[in-house]
C-alpha cells in the first residue's frame, strides 16, 4: 500500500517543477545515492589571504604555493624517495610551469626520460590531491582537451605484476611525449594540482593600494575556480573612484601620488594623468611643495629624475587641495556623518598662517594655497571643476577598471559567514565597555549585523543606481564615509588626520585612535559576543579579519580572544614589513585543521623560478578538529541536504500518486 502523503497546492506545484529534471523514482533515487555519496567526502581545502596590497608578485606566489599545501603534498607524497633539490624543482615546476620548463628544456640533454620521471610523478601527486572530491569534479576541472588522458592515468591503478595495466600507462606517457604534445600536457597537469589544492579562496580585503599590480591580482581572481571577497577599505575607494565619486576618484590620486605608485592607474588602466599634470605645473609651478614630496622605495630612486619628482609633487599637492574641498563639500551635505570636526578649511587663519582646531592655534608649515578662496575655502575653482569632471569620466570609462569593479561588486560583500566561521577586513564597532556602536546614517540606530547589512546595500547602490539619481549620489558619499568615517567598520578609526600630517607640526593632532574593538577583541567573551551577533555558536567558530598588520618583532601573536579570533593581514606591503618584522600571515582551512602560515619577504618572481626559492614560512596549526571534517558538516552539505529532502518528497509524491512519473524512451 502507498503511503499517504499530502502536500501543499505551492509544495506541489514546485515538486512538479522539479519532475521535469528527475521523471521518476529511479532518476531520483539516483541522484539522492549521489549527493549522499558526495556529503560523506572530505570537505575542501579553504585558503584565506588579506592585505595583498598591489604587490602581485608575492601575491602570486603565495596563490600557486597554496601557502604551503603544494609542498606539504609534495612531500607527504616524495619526501622519503625523492631528494630535496628534485622536490624544490618539482614544487617550482608546478608554481611557474612555463617559465620553469624553459629553463629545464636549455639545461636537461634527455628530456624524454625527464618527462617520463616527471608525468610519473605529477599523475601521483594528481591521485593524492583529487582525493578528496568526486571522479566527476575533478573530470570537470581538468582543461577539456586532456580530460580523457588524465582521467586515464590518474585512475589506472597496477601492480608490479600487472603488465598489461603497466603497459597501458606507459603507452600513454610515451605517445603523449611522441606527438611532442608533453609540454602542453605538462603545464595543464601542473595547473590542475594547483586547482585541486585548494577548494575554495577568501581574499579577506585590500586588494589595492601601494603594489603596482592590484589590475594583475584582479584578473588572476576573475580567471581563480572559486573565490569571494570582503571589501577592505582600499576596495571601496577604488569601488567608490569606478561609481563616479569625485572625493575618492581624487583619493586615489593623492595615495598614488604620495607612493609614486601610479602604474595601475596609468598602465593597468589606461587612465591619462596629462590633464592633471598640465594643471598642477600651471597652477602650482612657483608653490611651495615640499610638504608634499612622493615617497620613493629604494630600488626606484634611480630610475625616477629630479623633475619628475617635482611635477609629481605638484600634482600632489595640486589633488590635495581639490580632495580637502570635496571632502568638506560632502560633510556639509551629510550632516548625519557627525564629521564637522573635520572641516578644517575653514578653520585657517590665512592671514597669520594658522590653524585653530579643538580651540588651540597651531602654525601651518606650509600656506601657500594658490587655488583656496579664504572667504569660500570649500568651493572647486573654475579650472578644478572641469579637472576633477575630467579625470572621473576617465575612471568611469576605463573597461578593465569597470570589469574588475562589476566583480568586486558581485563576488564581494563587507562581510561573509562561510563554514561557521565570520571573515571581515576591518572591525565591529564598538564601545569601550563592549557595546555594540549604533550608527543613523540615513538609518534607524542600527548595529552590529543590521547595520553591516545596510551598508552593503548602500554601498551598491553607488555604482548599480541610476546615474546622477539621490540614490546614486547617497551611495557614493557613503562609500566614502565608509572609506574615511568616523569608526566605519572598515575603517575602524576615530579620524583620517591626512590634512593634519601635511602642515601641522604637533604629532599630537596625528594621532587616529583605533576603535575599541581593536583592543576589546583580545577577550574571548568578546569574540564570542561578536560571533553570536552573527547567528555562529559552537567550539569552531572563527573570526577572520584583515586590515592591522600584526607586529611581530614585538611578538604580537595574530591569535586573539583565546584562539576565538584569527588576525591574517597578509603583510604583503614592502612598506609596513619594516614594522612587522615578516610579510604577514595566511590561514588554511583543511578538513582536519586550522594552519596558520607566517612568511618572510618574497625574494621576487625571478629568484623564485631560478633559484627554486620558495617564499621562508613557518606554520603551526593553531586547532585541530576532533574528527575529520566533511562535506556534510559545510555550507554546501546543508543545501545538498536541502536538495536531497526535496527529492526525498518527490519520490513520495510519486509513490503516493500525486505526481505521475514519466519513462520516455
Amino acid at each position: 500500500m502507498k503511503p499517504t502523503v499530502t502536500f501543499t497546492p505551492e509544495r506541489l506545484e514546485y515538486l512538479k517543477l522539479l519532475s521535469r529534471r528527475y521523471p521518476n523514482v529511479q532518476s531520483a533515487c539516483t541522484e539522492i545515492i549521489n549527493l549522499r555519496a558526495i556529503q560523506n567526502l572530505p570537505k575542501g581545502t579553504e585558503h584565506f589571504l588579506s592585505d595583498v596590497h598591489g604587490e602581485f608578485e608575492a601575491f602570486q606566489h603565495i596563490l600557486n604555493s597554496a601557502s604551503g599545501v603544494v609542498r606539504v603534498k609534495i612531500d607527504e607524497l616524495l619526501g622519503s624517495t625523492v631528494p630535496r633539490s628534485d622536490r624544490d624543482q618539482l614544487a617550482t615546476l608546478i608554481y611557474y610551469p612555463e617559465e620553469k620548463l624553459e629553463e629545464i628544456e636549455r639545461e636537461t640533454e634527455d628530456m624524454r626520460e625527464w618527462y617520463r620521471i616527471t608525468f610519473h610523478r605529477l599523475i601521483d601527486l594528481c591521485c593524492l590531491v583529487s582525493s578528496k572530491y568526486t571522479r566527476s569534479k575533478v573530470r570537470k576541472a581538468m582543461p577539456p582537451e586532456y580530460a580523457y588522458i588524465i582521467d586515464e592515468l590518474i585512475h589506472t591503478h597496477y601492480e608490479k605484476n600487472e603488465a598489461d595495466k603497466r603497459d597501458y600507462y606507459e603507452n600513454i606517457i610515451n605517445t603523449i611525449i611522441d606527438l611532442d604534445r608533453a609540454s602542453n600536457f605538462l603545464i595543464q597537469l601542473c595547473e590542475l594540482i594547483k586547482r585541486l589544492a585548494v577548494d575554495h579562496l577568501h581574499l579577506v580585503g585590500d586588494i589595492f593600494d601601494r603594489g603596482p599590480g592590484a589590475d594583475v591580482i584582479m584578473d588572476s581572481l576573475m580567471a581563480y575556480h572559486s573565490v569571494d571577497i570582503q571589501w577592505g577599505n582600499h576596495d571601496i575607494l577604488w569601488m567608490g573612484a569606478a561609481s563616479g565619486s569625485r572625493t575618492l576618484v581624487a583619493t586615489v590620486l593623492l595615495n598614488s601620488l604620495r607612493y609614486n605608485n601610479l602604474e595601475t592607474i596609468e598602465t593597468g588602466y589606461g587612465i591619462s594623468l596629462r590633464p592633471l599634470s598640465v594643471f598642477a605645473d600651471e597652477f602650482y609651478r612657483k608653490c611651495d611643495v615640499s610638504r608634499f614630496e612622493i615617497k620613493v622605495a629604494k630600488e626606484d630612486e634611480d630610475k625616477i629624475t629630479d623633475r619628475d619628482r617635482l611635477l609629481c609633487a605638484r600634482m600632489h599637492k595640486a589633488i590635495s587641495m581639490i580632495l580637502f574641498k570635496l571632502e568638506g563639500q560632502k560633510i556639509r551635505r551629510n550632516p548625519d556623518f557627525h564629521m564637522d570636526d573635520r572641516l578644517l578649511l575653514d578653520k585657517i587663519d590665512y592671514e597669520n598662517k594658522t590653524i585653530t582646531i579643538d580651540g588651540v592655534v597651531h602654525p601651518l608649515l606650509d600656506a601657500d594655497f594658490p587655488t583656496v578662496d579664504p572667504a569660500d575655502p570649500y568651493a572647486l575653482t573654475p579650472e578644478e571643476d572641469v579637472l576633477i569632471n575630467t579625470l572621473t569620466r576617465s575612471f568611469r570609462h576605463s573597461e578593465k577598471l569597470q570589469r574588475h569593479v562589476r566583480f568586486l561588486y558581485s563576488k564581494g560583500s563587507l562581510y561573509r559567514i562561510y563554514n561557521s566561521n565570520l571573515l571581515f577586513h576591518g572591525c565591529i564597532p564598538m564601545h569601550e565597555d563592549g557595546a555594540l556602536m549604533h550608527f543613523s546614517i540615513g538609518c534607524d540606530d542600527l548595529s552590529g549585523r543590521a547595520f553591516l547589512d545596510y551598508a552593503d546595500r548602500v554601498a551598491r547602490r553607488a555604482y548599480y543606481s541610476k546615474a546622477g539619481s539621490p540614490e546614486r549620489q547617497q551611495g557614493m558619499d557613503f562609500l566614502w564615509w565608509l572609506w574615511a568615517g568616523r569608526n566605519s567598520p572598515i575603517f575602524g578609526r576615530d579620524r583620517m588626520t591626512t590634512f593634519e600630517r601635511r602642515f601641522i607640526a604637533d604629532e599630537s593632532t596625528h594621532v587616529e585612535t583605533k576603535n575599541a574593538y581593536y583592543h576589546l577583541y583580545n577577550d574571548p567573551t568578546v569574540c564570542e559576543g561578536v560571533l553570536k551577533e552573527f547567528g555562529l555558536e559552537g567550539p569552531h567558530c572563527h573570526i577572520i579579519n584583515g586590515h592591522v598588520p600584526v607586529k611581530s618583532r614585538k611578538g604580537e601573536s595574530p591569535v586573539k580572544g583565546g584562539g576565538r579570533l584569527i588576525v591574517i593581514d597578509g603583510g604583503f606591503c614592502k612598506a609596513y614589513q619594516k614594522t612587522t618584522g615578516i610579510a604577514g600571515y595566511t590561514l588554511i582551512y583543511s578538513s582536519d585543521y586550522f594552519r596558520l602560515v607566517a612568511h618572510e619577504p618574497f625574494v621576487g618572481r625571478a629568484a623564485a623560478i631560478h633559484k627554486n626559492y620558495d617564499i621562508a614560512s613557518t606554520s603551526q596549526v593553531f586547532e585541530r578538529l576532533e574528527s575529520r571534517a566533511m562535506i556534510r558538516q559545510t555550507d554546501i552539505g546543508q543545501r545538498l541536504q536541502g536538495q536531497i529532502d526535496e527529492l526525498i518528497d518527490l519520490v513520495a509524491a510519486f509513490r503516493s500518486g500525486a505526481i505521475v512519473e514519466s519513462h520516455k524512451t
